[in-house]
This record gives structure tokens, sequence and C-alpha cells, in this order.
């Protein structure tokens, strides 16, 4: 098991956002969360990077705890995250956005291996941030992410904004990610994507899990899709 969240409870300030939400991710597996806006999937990702601790519950990345781990260390042990709304640096160029976290690894993510992955960022690798495109600006988050050569990615809203041919080519990099053997939690809305890149689904609503299974399963469940998720 290469990521454990047990019972985990979480504020911001007094506002009680995760209510005991629990999961497990193997290894090589890609585990979708779906939900509304502000039922606490963000939240989620948070507590686990460190971002925002959880009050109580615990989190477990590959057999040890790292519920009060601060976040840089969660990163050098192996996690990564690509942000909602990517967050990158929007003076720096592309290429000093991918290095500038460059944790280097045998055999692992490097410079031309993610412009081989994305070979627009190879045209732009001068061109500073804010002057790329949205999908192009994904990329860029997901490459920065590649290059801490994490175990572990989480992908808060990759597809969010994005046309539908930059979505389509987020699904593809999951895919190629899953078959180098990468674990991935991927935080999505567009309910479509999540079925048909993930290996199971948890659907949290008001800060639980109201609804666990696998994409197969979860089609067939118009009920569980109108209550949960409007569709």
């Amino acid at each position: 098991m290469i990521l454990k969240a047990e019972d985990i409870h979480t504020y911001y300030g007094d506002c009680y956002i995760l209510q005991g939400v629990s999961l497990e991710l193997r290894q090589g597996e890609v585990l979708g969360i779906i939900g509304r806006n502000a039922m606490g999937k963000t939240t989620l990702i948070r507590s686990i990077i460190g971002f925002t601790p959880p009050r109580a519950g615990r989190v477990f990345f590959k057999d040890k705890e790292i519920t009060s781990t601060p976040p840089y260390q969660i990163v050098r042990a192996g996690i990564s995250i690509v942000p909602q709304g990517r967050d990158i640096f929007p003076t720096l160029s592309v290429k000093e956005n991918l290095t500038v976290g460059f944790k280097e690894k045998p055999g692992g993510w490097t410079l031309e291996k993610v412009y081989e992955l994305f070979p627009p960022l190879r045209e732009r690798i001068n061109h500073p941030g804010n002057r790329l495109s949205g999908g192009e600006q994904q990329m860029l988050s997901v490459g920065r992410g590649l290059m801490t050569n994490p175990d572990l990615l989480l992908m808060d809203e990759p597809t969010e904004g994005l046309a539908p041919i930059y979505v389509e080519a987020v699904g593809k990099v999951i895919r190629k990610l899953q078959e180098s053997g990468m674990s991935i939690l991927l935080v999505e809305q567009n309910l479509r994507f999540a079925l048909k890149y993930t290996d199971y689904i948890h659907i949290i609503n008001r800060g639980r899990v109201v609804h666990s299974s696998n994409p197969a399963e979860l089609k067939g469940k118009n009920d569980i899709i109108r209550r949960y998720l409007g569709v």
C-alpha cells in the first residue's frame, strides 16, 4: 500500500471540512476522488501533502506515518502535487519552472523526458509561464511535478478549464504514467474523465466518503450519480 489515510478530520479554523475520510491506494493504481465543489476534495489533497494537516486521523506513505510531517519533507519522501489552478511561477521560463524543484533519480524524470512527454514545452523553453496557454500551463504544472521524481502524484482538478483536446492529452499522460508504475491520486469533477482513467473511485460529499466502487459499477448507479454529482 503506497498511501493510506485513516479517519482523517481536517478543519479550516472552526470550519469542519473532512469528517472522517479513509482511503487506500496501491502501487501503480489511479484512485479517483470526485464530488461537487466545496465538498472537501482539495482539502483531502492538502491534508495528505501537509499544507493543512488533519487534527485527527493518520496518513501513511509507504507504511510510514506522515501526518505531522512538513510538506517539504513529504515531497522529498516521494509525493508530488499538481495543484488546482496550476500555480506555476508566472515570471520564470518554462525551463526554470521545471528545474526549480528537480530531484535527480537514476532512470528518473529529466528535462528531456518531460519535453518528450510534452513537445509544446520544448518549443517554448524560454517563454515565461504567464505567456503560455491554459493547456500549456497545465502541461508545465504536470511536468514540474514529475521533475521531483515522485512515487505518488497528487493531481487536483487537472482538466479544469481545459479545451477538449487538452483534456484528452491529460488522460493520455495519466495512462503513460500509470504504465511506468507511478501511483496517482486524481481529484476530478469531470465524471466521464474519472470513469475512463481511474481504477477505483470515492465520491466525497460534505467531507465524507459516501460511495466507493470501481468505475464500471458506478456507471450503473444513476441514483448515486444524480444525488451526489448532479449529473
